[in-house]
């Protein structure tokens, strides 16, 4: 039997074009839409996930899902400090046995994280 990989994950959202232009502009995913479709589909650049914008029923309330998305990126400084440039402020940067890690919400409330963890020798499975 094949174990499965996950391979997106679905944010339901009642801010469709403001988490389209979160999630390209700070972390660089390609935007992709149909007419015939009213989810948007958020392409990674590099490897990694694939990210499914989901128009939020009326009833449900943004930011209640216990789910926090977790970018990997090697400098974690550095990568706050460059989304800061573009009006995305983290979280204090906190260390963590050799890696570091800062916290942020996106539009719909939803916590993200950048992360250095998968660069730790012994973090990714070979």
């Amino acid at each position: 039997m094949m174990t499965p990989a996950i391979g997106r994950i679905v944010i339901y959202t009642h801010r469709i074009d403001q988490m389209t232009d979160f999630y390209a502009r700070f972390f660089g995913f390609s935007v992709i839409r149909s007419e015939t479709d009213r989810i948007v589909e958020l392409s990674p650049q590099t490897s990694g996930l694939t990210i499914l914008l989901h128009p939020a029923a009326s009833k449900q309330k943004e930011g209640q899902a216990l789910v926090k998305l977790v970018f990997d990126v090697q400098d974690v400084e550095a990568f706050c400090a460059t989304a800061r440039s573009k009006g995305l402020n983290f979280g204090r940067v906190h260390r963590a046995d050799e890696y570091s890690f800062a916290n942020a919400k996106d539009p719909a409330k939803n916590s993200i994280q950048v992360s250095s963890r998968a660069f730790v020798r012994g973090s990714r499975p070979t």
